[in-house]
This record gives C-alpha cells, sequence and structure tokens, in this order.
C-alpha cells in the first residue's frame, strides 16, 4: 500500500511539473495540440500567453516559445536596377517583429527564425526592386531617398503580414555602383582629369614662350641700346683724342712726329718679330739723325 502511494505522489509530481510552463520576459508563448495552435472558443483567435508562470494538459499540449522583441534584419547588399537600367549595390537594414504567433509559427516552420528572416528578406527586396526600378539614379540620390524608404516599407508592411510579422522599419545605409562601373567611372574621371592637367600644361608652356621671347626681345633691345651709346661714347672718345692729336700737332709738329715714332717703335721692337725694311726708309728717319755724345 505504501508502494502504490510513494507511485502515486511521483506521478501527481510529474504531472504537475508537465503542466506548469514559464514564459520569460520578451517573450510569448502558444500551445500546440495535435499540431494545431491552440485558440480561443469564443474569438476563434490564438491564445498567445504572456510572461509569467502558466498551465497546460502534460503530454498532449505542446509549448513553442518565440521572440517577441524588435529584431534587426541586415543582409548583405544586393544588386538592384534603377529605371535607367543601371545598376546599383544597394545596403539595407529590417526592424521587424512577430505580430501574429499562430500565423508566424505556421508560416515558417514552427517558428524558426533563419527560414523567417529568408522570407521576409524576399519580400522586403521585392519591394525595394519595384521602387528602385521607378526612379532615376538622380531621384535616388538627390532627395528620393526617404519616399523611396517609405513606399518600400509600406510594400513591405503588406507582405509581411503574410508571414505574421510586423514590419517597424526600412533603412536604405548605403547605395554604391558596381565595381566594375566604379572602375570605369574612376578611369573616366582620371583621363578627365589628364586631360584637363595637359591643357594647363600647354597653357603654361605657351605663356612661358611668350615670357620667354618677351624677355630675348628686350634683352635684344637693351644690349642694342647699349651698343649703340658705346659706339657714340667710343666716337666721342675717338674725336676727343683726334682733337687732342690735332691740337698738339699744330703746336709743334715735330714734336709731336717724334712722339710718334718712338710710339712706333716701341710696339715695333717689343717682340720677336722680324722688319725687312731699306736703310733709308723714313720709318728710321729719327734714328738716323741720333748722334752719339
Amino acid at each position: 500500500m505504501k508502494n502504490l502511494i510513494g507511485v502515486l505522489v511521483i506521478v501527481a509530481v510529474i504531472l504537475g511539473f508537465s503542466s506548469l510552463f514559464v514564459v520569460k520576459e520578451g517573450d510569448r508563448a502558444i500551445v500546440v495540440q495535435f499540431g494545431k495552435v491552440q485558440r480561443d472558443a469564443d474569438t476563434g483567435l490564438p491564445i498567445v500567453f504572456e510572461p509569467g508562470l502558466h498551465f497546460k494538459l502534460p503530454f498532449i499540449e505542446q509549448v513553442k516559445t518565440l521572440d517577441a522583441r524588435f529584431k534587426t534584419l541586415d543582409g548583405n547588399p544586393d544588386r538592384f536596377v534603377t529605371s535607367e537600367k543601371k545598376d546599383l549595390i544597394v545596403d539595407t537594414y529590417v526592424k521587424w517583429r512577430i505580430s501574429d504567433f499562430a500565423n508566424y509559427y505556421l508560416s515558417t516552420n514552427g517558428g524558426n527564425q533563419v527560414q523567417a528572416e529568408a522570407l521576409l528578406t524576399r519580400r522586403i527586396n521585392s519591394g525595394l526592386r519595384a521602387e528602385f526600378g521607378s526612379r532615376t539614379i538622380k531621384e535616388i540620390v538627390s532627395g528620393e531617398r526617404d519616399n523611396l524608404m517609405r513606399e518600400a516599407l509600406i510594400r513591405g508592411a503588406d507582405s509581411a503580414q503574410e508571414l505574421g510579422i510586423e514590419v517597424i522599419d526600412v533603412r536604405v545605409m548605403q547605395i554604391n555602383l558596381p565595381t566594375e562601373v566604379s572602375q570605369s567611372i574612376f578611369q573616366r574621371m582620371r583621363a578627365e582629369r589628364q586631360a584637363v592637367a595637359t591643357e594647363h600644361r600647354s597653357e603654361g608652356r605657351e605663356q612661358a614662350e611668350f615670357i620667354r621671347a618677351d624677355v630675348d626681345a628686350r634683352v635684344t633691345v637693351m644690349l642694342a641700346d647699349a651698343q649703340r651709346e658705346a659706339r657714340e661714347i667710343r666716337g666721342q672718345g675717338d674725336a676727343e683724342a683726334a682733337g687732342i692729336y690735332a691740337s698738339t700737332y699744330s703746336k709743334d709738329r715735330e714734336f709731336f712726329a717724334f712722339i710718334r715714332s718712338m710710339q712706333a717703335y716701341q710696339t715695333a721692337f717689343n717682340g720677336n718679330d722680324v722688319l725687312v725694311l731699306e736703310p733709308d726708309s723714313d720709318f728710321f728717319k729719327y734714328l738716323k739723325t741720333l748722334r752719339p755724345e
């Protein structure tokens, strides 16, 4: 008898623990019985258990706990096409949470968050493709981004309701050109800059040639003026010298002739040159008249 009572107590304890479940803060729970979500008999809506201690039928009902907090879906950048048939690499993120726990559980293979995010990504990207496809690149980057995100949020929210998901926000973080397009643009920009640099260099060389020619012309004029002034000064000096010679010659012709002959002798006999002259030449006029003392 005691053994039977002990067994019954153990069974009661097991049944008691099996009939209790705890929902943590930030989570919600639904109860599934024979593959069907437990619903309210009056409203027909799924019963969602708030955080706390709850009861269920042991071994018959299964508790599925789902995260009710806000979540961020930050996937890899994807390629979108504009109305101009231009490709863009767009990086986005989505804020979402579960709104219909029963629908979410059934549409995501038992509340699989990875599958839920994959399905949500396809729906959000579909809305974004429609919005990008109706706008040009200029419209997207110049002020239409807010409208684009608002329309994408509306499209994504409508589509995500089928999954039991509420889309809180859709944001476009970054828009880039594809790598091959970026390289092409950079090469074109580099070619344009090189063309501008070449133009500036040619203009600089042209100005340098003009400045050099102007300076050469000024130097030529200055040299010509200097040479002209030098010739004038030299001519004035020669005229003054000739005047002095003439004045001296008129005062004492014989003495002047003697001085000029002495200068000629000094010049002629100051080297190793050989002079072939006749002895009675006028060049030796004053040498002939010399008499030893």
